[in-house]
């Protein structure tokens, strides 16, 4: 694609930093009865009745979380909401409310800064949350963003990390590794643009992996769907860093072991071609990969018969003692033992 050269830039400094609070919330309506005061005072005020409040916040920061040259700004700004409101459901909570907060450089005109706030606008009317407030300041280093997100879920339905208990199943939804394989074939093409920048990617074999990287969806629809089926998870956590990391998280909290079936581990047919394209084990990308911000539960063996015709939810393992460890059981029927090499967000030199 051609890239305008002529596009209208209007600098911040014409506006200053409550004139751009002021154009970015413009477009922002109120969807929430909770919504007592929104974006204009020091902070927002939310009126629940019998209801618990969830928070959670998340940083993205260009070059750590996300890189520019391939991640369309429109795209970066769903996603960082996506990755905030993922944390919520994983709480068996409802989304209601974010809050965005970004600092920018002085490279990013008005009009970049608009492109990352219609993705928000996306995402806040798609998932029917508002945004309530934020802050903005400048940055030496690019662009990053902070989102908190806050929910609401009714006393005693909130689901914890720590409620697995032995002879659980283990369950997770969709299919796993798409989002760290999107991100092989944009750095791959990344490279190769470097080397000739006339070339155009063909992108047509891997729309989903990549559409799983730069826009993916948090489970909202796993929440009702579990409520229709009365089925409580005993434990939930949202998959960011990696199926093997989230697996221990689930472990350590709700002091138990737990065996995975590599042979159960839901692939999309295209994770499996690209790994073979890319001479990767798809089970290694699976466990490590990443970013797909599918939700990881485990719920009662009673409750078996309520999910098992379920296409959204696959059975990959269940809850052990604490004292048998965490392991992988492979397709040779071996143990072997489960261990984290996700992401980190802070790595030893």
């Amino acid at each position: 694609m051609i890239e305008d050269k002529n596009q209208q830039r209007t600098a911040l400094s014409q506006l200053g930093e409550f004139g751009l609070i002021d154009h970015l919330a413009k477009n922002f309506d109120i969807k929430q009865e909770s919504t007592i005061k929104s974006i204009g005072d020091d902070a927002a005020v939310l009126e629940f009745d019998d209801k618990r409040v969830v928070v959670t916040t998340d940083f993205l920061v260009e070059g750590v979380h996300f890189d520019l040259s391939y991640m369309p700004l429109k795209h970066l700004g769903y996603k960082s909401v996506i990755v905030n409101l993922s944390d919520v459901y994983a709480m068996n909570a409802e989304a209601t409310q974010v809050t965005v907060s970004i600092a920018v450089s002085n490279r990013f005109p008005l009009e970049a800064i608009e492109e990352l706030y219609a993705g928000i606008q996306t995402a806040c009317k798609l998932y029917n949350v508002d945004l309530v407030g934020g802050d903005t300041t400048s940055s030496t280093s690019g662009l990053i963003i902070s989102v908190t997100a806050i929910g609401q879920v009714k006393k005693g339905d909130e689901v914890y990390r720590s409620g697995a208990k032995p002879n659980d199943l283990l369950v997770v939804t969709g299919d796993l590794g798409g989002a760290y394989l999107g991100l092989q074939v944009l750095e791959r093409e990344k490279e190769v643009f470097k080397v000739n920048p006339n070339s155009q990617p063909d992108l047509d074999a891997y729309t989903y992996i990549i559409e799983r990287q730069l826009k993916p969806e948090a489970r909202k629809d796993i929440i009702k769907i579990l409520q229709d089926l009365e089925v409580k998870p005993t434990s939930m956590i949202d998959i960011s860093d990696g199926l093997s990391s989230e697996i221990l998280h689930l472990c350590k909290h709700s002091k138990v072991g737990c065996d995975l079936y590599e042979n159960k581990i839901p692939l999309d047919p295209q994770v499996i071609s690209t790994c073979e394209e890319f001479n990767m084990d798809s089970t290694t990308v699976a466990l490590n990969g990443g970013e797909d911000y599918e939700l990881l539960m485990t719920i009662s063996q009673e409750d078996f018969p309520k999910i098992k015709a379920n296409p959204n939810v696959t059975v990959i393992g269940f809850i052990t003692e604490e004292n048998a460890g965490a392991h992988l059981v492979t397709r040779a029927d071996q143990k072997i033992e489960l261990t984290a090499q996700g992401w980190t967000s802070f790595k030893k030199d």
